[in-house]
């Protein structure tokens, strides 16, 4: 048999454009004689629907538009995952199509309720071995734990975090022995490394229930946080068959393979774990992504970021430029400007150039990077293709000029350096690069608070106030542009900062989207380096020779981050302490001192102090902080991974037992 798994790029409550990828998945199913097919948890509706998924409606509106999906399954058997209400109940299941009929719904048995996932709010579990019935218009289907047939194959379902229970609970233990195939429809999160575990996961259950696995992943940023990287894959008796390139810029992504379900089951197989994943370039694109996803959905014009010259706005800088040529290495030009919705409608078009020796080089621009052809005769020499590598370089950095919009804004405490770092990169992408300074607007509004308090305002007394002031002052003008031009402004704080509050609320916090603030800052520096080195941004030589600075105090003071908190290492180590593994301040210090950190006892006493400190009294601003992409393994966004109260003791009693 034929079977395939389809990673879909879904819209929470978008039943147009859910519906149009689900008949789009099917048709391409057909097409290359696909039999059965396995679209991802939740694709009819979308799986961040959050508390709609509470309604009556929204569930019922579901059901209904599954009907539209019942002609498109004559000749194929299709399972297409939805919520499904009972009883003021809301079940998360996938139902099982085929010939246009409904043969039932499998429902999900267990729950995710960690980290980004807070199903138990929206779903109840279904009851291992109870099945009910679920009417609509007439008719009924049968809903619950259910084992279907296609073809003489029996199949039964895991769905998403059913199959990360472990193996005497989950439901695959129960169907050992009964079933030739479990379809597994998930909504599983991207995190960097992760992609390793799923393997494992699927390849391990294949074997330990002597079985054919299939595995299909929902793709891309759903609904604003969470990133999905549309895995595939396919395993049997241990033996990997499928594994598809993760996030695609594609809508849909068909995978398939041939199952000799009638032939026994291969020995089983020694998994051995995938090579060391690359978390530089898993970063890079799922970032890329979800920028795109995040522009197109949020129906924006492009981008507009306050360039500092600094570390985390250079990193955002170089994501807009990636997500164009990531973007376009896949679609092609035309189709990325399509499917951006940032370019007004144009033809197809062919760009003609001359190579060496009057030979023409023709790039079509409907064609993807991987499939360009030469349409005359084939490059041949070193000068062709440094015209051909040029060409695509020039058309990438005139769809970053469109797309992303720089502005340096300088004060007397701002440094040539990172002025050059801003332009000569904001140069290199391609993008329009604008430069002004807010010293009048800061003096205005110290003299008018001067003029209030009837004193001066002064360094050694008002240090903090001063510092957030230029931060403040740079976000009027900023968002203005963003207005004017229809766009997303990007603010650039990572995890680290948000950690202790190293910022200013409406200053540089300001903005629509925040996209590494899931990201700590010595990772972002590490990234960066790799970036220059590796994907040739060779404009980050000037950040990467730089210490990490607000330069808002007077250039003379040297300002650096590290010296107003601690070295970011360490900041990191404590925040995945505290946090992560739920340390208290005691067991935080202690893991910290039976580890080589290069400072002594007193020293880590100090940092640990001041970082529960500054976190205690920081939540309010994470609480602010504009949406954030979810990248690592955790984060420290209140809204969909780590609850914190506002107002707290602070720590007050474990802190004096250090």
């Amino acid at each position: 048999m034929r079977i395939a798994g389809a990673a879909l790029n879904q819209i929470p409550i978008d039943w147009e454009n859910n519906l149009r990828n689900i008949e789009a998945a099917i048709a391409q199913a057909k097409a290359a004689g696909v039999e059965l097919l396995c679209l991802p948890e939740l694709c009819l509706t979308g799986y961040g629907c959050e508390d709609l998924f509470l309604s009556d409606w929204m569930p019922e509106a579901a059901l209904a538009h599954l009907q539209q999906v019942r002609p498109w399954t004559t000749g194929i058997c299709v399972v297409v995952g939805l919520p499904v209400r009972l009883h003021h109940r809301t079940y998360n299941v996938a139902a099982v199509l085929r010939d246009g009929q409904i043969l039932g719904f499998a429902a999900k048995q267990f729950l995710a309720n960690d980290g980004v996932h807070y199903e138990t709010r929206f779903f109840a579990p279904w009851v291992a071995g109870e099945t009910t019935t679920v009417a609509w218009e007439g008719e009924t289907w049968p809903l619950g734990d259910m084992v279907f047939e296609h073809r003489g194959v029996r199949f039964g379902f895991e769905i998403c975090e059913d199959a990360w229970r472990p193996d005497d609970v989950r439901p695959a233990c129960r169907l050992r022995g009964r079933v030739d195939l479990i379809v597994n429809p998930s909504a599983s999160h991207f995190a960097m490394s992760k992609t390793d575990v799923r393997y494992q996961l699927v390849t391990k259950a294949s074997r330990t229930f002597n079985c054919t696995y299939l595995y299909a992943n929902l793709l891309g940023n759903e609904s604003g946080r969470i990133i999905f990287d549309g895995e595939i894959l396919v395993a049997r008796n241990g033996h990997l068959l499928l594994r598809n390139q993760l996030m695609s810029f594609k809508e849909v992504d068909l995978e398939w393979v041939d199952v000799d379900f009638a032939a026994a089951l291969p020995p089983a197989a020694h998994i051995a774990p995938l090579p060391e994943p690359d978390e530089y370039k898993e970063l890079n694109q799922a970032m890329s992504l979800a920028l795109f996803d995040y522009l197109r959905k949020a129906r924006s014009r492009g981008f507009v970021l306050s360039l500092s010259g600094g570390a985390d706005s250079c990193f955002c800088a170089v994501g807009v430029a990636e997500m164009v040529r990531l973007g376009v290495e896949e679609l092609g030009i035309a189709e990325f400007k399509r499917r951006s919705g940032c370019f007004p409608a144009e033809a197809e078009t062919a760009v003609v150039q001359e190579g060496a020796g009057g030979r023409a080089v023709q790039l079509v621009e409907n064609e993807s990077r991987r499939e360009l052809k030469v349409k005359s005769e084939e490059l041949r020499g070193h000068d062709e293709l440094l015209t051909f590598n040029a060409q695509l370089l020039t058309q990438n950095q005139e769809l970053v000029q469109q797309l992303l919009t720089c502005v340096y804004q300088g004060t007397v405490n701002s440094s040539d350096d990172t002025f050059h770092s801003a332009r000569e990169l904001a140069d290199s992408l391609g993008a329009r690069f604008h430069h002004w300074e807010i010293d009048d607007e800061v003096a205005g509004y110290v003299g008018k608070i001067e003029g209030a308090l009837g004193r001066d305002l002064a360094w050694h007394t008002d240090d903090l106030a001063l510092q957030n002031i230029q931060a403040r002052v740079r976000a009027p003008g900023i968002w203005l542009l963003a207005n004017v031009q229809n766009c997303l402004l990007i603010t650039t704080s990572n995890r680290s900062e948000a950690s202790v509050g190293y910022c200013t609320m409406d200053g540089d916090t300001a903005g629509s989207i925040s996209p590494i603030a899931g990201v700590d800052k010595y990772f972002v520096k590490l990234w960066l380096r790799w970036a220059e080195t590796t994907l040739g941004y060779a404009a980050l030589r000037h950040v990467n020779a730089l210490q990490p600075t607000a330069e808002l105090r007077p250039l003379a003071d040297q300002q650096t981050d590290e010296r107003d908190l601690m070295p970011y290492s360490l900041l990191n180590r404590i925040e995945r302490l505290a946090f992560y593994d739920r340390l208290s301040p005691r067991q935080v210090l202690a893991m910290l001192e039976g580890e080589s950190t290069g400072f002594d006892e007193d020293q880590l006493k100090t940092y640990v102090r001041r970082f529960y400190g500054l976190w205690s009294r920081n939540q309010w601003k994470r609480e602010r902080y504009a949406p954030s992409f979810h990248l690592d393994d955790y984060n420290v966004d209140p809204r969909s991974w780590l609850r914190f109260p506002i107002l707290s003791g602070g720590f007050a009693a474990e802190l004096a037992e250090l």
